[in-house]
């Protein structure tokens, strides 16, 4: 039976912001700073010797409003702004993907995660492996498709597959937007239940598989639940509600992706040194023969 080709899909902004913060500064001798670029390319660098994808692709959030703000003004409302080092660093990023002719992926009014899971719907039968700083994309891990994420610093990584989210989170990864729906997600402001914590929303979930089905026999009073858990969730059954639907990534977007323009190691690796020299990530120049 034949492998099944490997795609990576890279969390672009999640993974600079993680290595903006787990590195010490880093800048260039005319002061650019270029430490989350040169964290992203550590991790994208040891994302492609260990998993040897044939093609990879990146997504990028755009500064607009998205469909989220519109359904919850206070949605992401409390994250201090995006530190200018990072945002300065985005288009340097893009840069250096160009070079390495990774295509990139970015729409106004969605998110890099929803834009990630329209790619993953648009190649079936591959085998994705989502390249990210965070866990966000959970939902989205079945049998073809892992979350490869950083563990402590940035040369760390944890792969999450089926198994793991389970063991980690007590609910199938296809579960993880009903448990968000509980929990919240205070990183995105998603208020989900008050008073719903992460162990007793997974024991929900185990019981009654899905919101839909949890506020079904709440309507029937039929739900065996203690009595303080059935009066938060009924109390909270709007915010609860929201909340899932704010956590679900959209597989819909309209763009246009086409597995054969990801196809990885054509690029030019003269252009590739120049850009590293230019930003004097001197040591990178030798792990080109990736």
């Amino acid at each position: 039976m034949e492998d099944k080709k490997r795609l990576i899909i890279i969390d672009s902004n999640a993974l600079l912001h993680r290595a903006f913060h787990a590195l010490p500064p880093l800048a260039t001798k005319s002061g650019q700073e270029t430490g989350a670029v040169y964290g992203y390319l550590l991790t994208l660098f040891k994302a492609i010797n260990d998993l040897k994808a044939d093609y990879i692709v990146a997504c990028f959030d755009t500064k607009m409003p998205t469909f989220r703000h519109e359904m919850f003004k206070d949605y992401k409302a409390q994250r201090p702004a995006t530190p200018s080092g990072i945002i300065f660093q985005i288009p340097i990023t893009k840069e250096v993907l160009d070079a390495f002719k990774i295509p990139v992926f970015a729409k106004e009014g969605v998110e890099a995660d929803d834009l990630i899971a329209t790619i993953c719907a648009k190649a079936p039968g591959m085998e994705i492996f989502i390249v990210s700083g965070d866990l966000d994309n959970l939902q989205l891990v079945n049998e073809n498709i892992k979350v490869y994420t950083l563990g402590k610093g940035i040369k760390d990584t944890v792969i999450y597959d089926t198994d793991k989210v389970k063991e980690r989170f007590g609910v199938e990864p296809s579960q993880m937007v009903d448990f968000k729906a509980l929990t919240g997600d205070p990183s995105d402001n998603i208020p989900g239940v008050e008073g719903i914590g992460k162990k007793t929303a997974a024991e929900i979930i185990q019981k009654y598989e899905s919101i839909e089905n949890l506020y079904n026999e709440l309507s029937t009073d039929t739900a065996v639940l203690k009595p303080k858990v059935k009066e938060m969730l009924k109390k909270n059954k709007e915010s609860a509600l929201m909340s899932r639907q704010l956590a679900q990534m959209k597989k819909d977007v309209d763009i246009n992706f086409k597995i054969e323009d990801c196809k990885f190691g054509s690029f030019d690796r003269n252009q590739v040194e120049e850009i590293f020299r230019k930003l004097e990530f001197n040591s990178l120049i030798s792990r080109l023969k990736i």
